[in-house]
């Protein structure tokens, strides 16, 4: 395996304010307004016949992500345009889906991984397909032996820092409750980010029933919970914050577009986790012989060359990475933590809450 992150920075919605933002109640009007209207089904016939439809977050169908490469080379191979529907992250999607079930309007899901797999898995919304090239897929990214999801890139979640303003990184997840770094780490709220969602998973295994503890003892060190990646990370570039919950591949943006090293990140002594991106055809897909095609593309050198300078991950098949990607540490230590409950994040947000 070449080494077992995320859109890096682009566009970034910074604010001077740097404040925890917790949310305890989601109303329908929240959700509602969350999600845009869409009006696909006013397309004709022959038109939806050669195109399929996918749903996922935002950074990935940005300007300067992978959306945009990968629907010009599959519309150039095999005819069929990409349809997307951006929503704000891999949470977003899922939310939606499990809110219009059978109704939802897409062909594939991409980009939930695998923190958000058992909401989705459960939903029976999935259908099952083993694409072409599946066999070369590295075996410990293998999802769901059922094939209801499909990897399609991965990297480890760590934590980045300012080498220009810290000399001496935290080197485990106990050394970051240490007051050198009281009010100096961005984390992601694990309700509303991916990333977010797996820092809280891997809290939770490396303290079992103590994990809340820990948290009480974290408080110190954060600066603010964002609510996305990109806000997060932008903050930490701004230099609001000289650490931040990233990847294992972040430096290597850094690297490629900056030529420069000073963003880097820890591996820490006791692993990291890895985070497994993966798409997914809908059982109800009004195109499904057009999705198994994109999932057959997905699993190609054409589409998986595309991922590593754009979305910043690594492919899930065996081919060159960039130059710059030496600049990113490698884990030899994967972490798989388990599911978390909603009662778990419940508790969370209440001594956030309590804590600021």
């Amino acid at each position: 395996m070449n080494s077992i992150r995320k859109n890096l920075p682009g566009e970034f919605f910074y604010g001077k304010k740097v404040s925890i933002n917790i949310v305890l109640v989601f109303s329908l009007f929240f959700l509602l307004a969350a999600f845009p209207s869409f009006t696909l089904g006013n397309r004709d016939s022959s038109t939806a016949a050669n195109e399929v439809v996918i749903w996922t977050y935002n950074s990935f169908n940005s300007e300067w992500g992978p959306g945009p490469d990968v629907a010009r080379v599959f519309e150039e191979e095999t005819g069929i345009r990409v349809v997307w529907e951006n929503h704000r992250d891999a949470g977003s999607i899922v939310s939606r889906l499990l809110m219009e079930g059978e109704n939802a309007n897409a062909d594939l899901i991409l980009g939930l991984d695998q923190n958000l797999a058992v909401r989705v898995l459960d939903s029976n919304l999935l259908s099952s397909y083993r694409p072409r090239g599946a066999e070369n897929i590295f075996p410990e990214l293998i999802l769901d032996p059922q094939w209801r999801l499909i990897p399609l890139d991965y990297s480890f979640f760590a934590i980045n820092y300012d080498s220009e303003r810290i000399t001496n990184p935290p080197a485990s997840l106990e050394d970051l409750t240490h007051p050198r770094y009281a009010n100096s780490l961005i984390l992601l709220d694990p309700r509303t980010s991916s990333p977010g969602l797996g820092f809280f998973a891997w809290v939770q295994y490396i303290y079992g029933n103590n994990w809340l503890d820990y948290w009480r003892r974290l408080l110190p060190s954060i600066l603010t919970v964002s609510e996305s990646w990109s806000t997060g990370y932008g903050l930490y570039t701004r230099g609001e914050a000289p650490l931040v919950l990233s990847y294992t591949t972040s430096p290597a943006y850094h690297l490629e577009y900056e030529d420069t090293d000073r963003f880097r990140a820890v591996v820490f002594e006791q692993g990291n986790p890895l985070q497994i991106e993966a798409a997914a055809i809908l059982r109800n897909a009004r195109n499904p012989e057009n999705a198994r095609l994109f999932l057959d593309f997905m699993l190609s050198p054409s589409f998986q060359s595309i991922i590593p300078l754009t979305n910043w991950m690594y492919p899930v098949i065996d081919i060159p990475l960039p130059a710059s990607f030496t600049a990113n540490p490698k884990s030899d230590r994967p972490l798989m933590p388990g599911h978390v409950t909603e009662e778990d994040l419940n508790e969370w947000a209440a001594l956030m809450l309590r804590g600021y």
